[in-house]
């Protein structure tokens, strides 16, 4: 058997809904030369009982005690054998010709250790929610990459393995934003090599609580600063931008469905902190407006009222993520 060229590490946790849609999209890939390995962080619904139907020799199943998604991807690197290494949320969907377009941009730019590719969003169903950011950079990305995650999620880059190892793998000591740090201390030393076309598929959960945003918001604001800290030659004054836009994303994500009471509140005080730090306020004033109309919505009308409200003034095809 010949040894695997690329290492997909899958962290999995009660993924009995998506897991095996998430296996499948790497067993369908056109490049086959891989190991899947997943590493199951005590999970207690029927996870394993699905993982254990799929029968197919390049999956690696390891169970540990509960410990989280860092430690989860540390774990999966320490079982790695090949020279790339792709990480894979375990509600996430690879296109089919992600690993062999992303290996190939790697083998042609000796020179990168990171290749990535564009982002779309579907919700629980398999369904086209939005658009992601689809920004091309390539080679020294650190500047433009602190502006903004325009990796998007954890479930994105082919790495080669010798700078994941050098860099000490995920900070474990995060529990929100671990893949920004990641790929900012990447960028940090190595050139990126960008594949532009959407080959992620970003499942957004329905699940997701003003709580875990604002652990969010405090996790991204530690990077944020260690990450401008990190070179010298970084422009400080493009710190403000920074927090702007991660004030946008927090907003987006605060106003995302399923609409709450509870997210729009949380979403009020990341807009304020978007306005306050934008530098270009008059020229960013329709979206402001938009925004702001939206958190009126849902804070002022029944929520049946205001997910039909809403949904209807959607233009999914065109809409894209802010």
């Amino acid at each position: 058997m010949d040894i695997p060229i690329v290492s997909v590490i899958i962290p999995t946790y009660n993924s009995e809904k998506t897991i095996k849609k998430t296996i499948q999209s790497v067993l369908n890939q056109t490049f086959c030369n891989f190991e899947i390995i997943i590493i199951n962080d005590a999970s207690t619904d029927s996870t394993l009982d699905i993982i254990s139907k799929i029968n197919d020799f390049r999956i690696k199943l390891f169970t540990y005690s509960k410990a989280g998604a860092n430690i989860s991807r540390n774990r999966g690197l320490s079982h790695a054998i090949g020279k790339f290494i792709s990480f894979l949320d375990a509600d996430d969907i690879w296109t089919c010709h992600k690993l062999q377009s992303q290996v190939k941009a790697l083998q042609d730019n000796p020179e990168a250790a990171v290749c990535y590719s564009w982002t779309d969003y579907i919700d629980e169903n398999d369904k086209f929610v939005v658009t992601g950011t689809h920004i091309t950079a390539n080679g020294n990305v650190y500047d433009k990459l602190l502006l903004t995650n325009f990796l998007e999620n954890g479930s994105n880059p082919l790495i080669r393995k010798e700078a994941l190892i050098e860099l000490g793998g995920f900070d474990e000591s995060l529990n929100a934003g671990q893949d920004w740090d990641m790929w900012l201390r990447l960028a940090a030393k190595y050139n990126f090599i960008a594949v532009p076309k959407v080959q992620i598929l970003y499942r957004i959960s329905s699940n997701s609580l003003s709580s875990n945003l604002a652990r969010q918001e405090k996790a991204c604001l530690q990077v944020l600063e260690k990450a401008y800290q990190l070179k010298s030659s970084v422009n400080k004054n493009n710190f403000s931008i920074s927090l702007a836009n991660l004030y946008k994303y927090l907003t987006c994500k605060a106003l995302q469905k399923p609409y709450n009471r509870q997210k729009a509140l949380a979403a009020v005080r990341f807009l304020f902190n978007y306005i306050r730090n934008e530098p270009q306020k008059s020229q960013r004033l329709n979206f402001i407006v938009k925004l702001s109309l939206k958190i009126a919505v849902i804070l002022l009308l029944p929520m049946s009222l205001s997910t039909l409200m809403l949904d209807n003034g959607q233009d999914k095809d065109k809409m894209q993520i802010c």
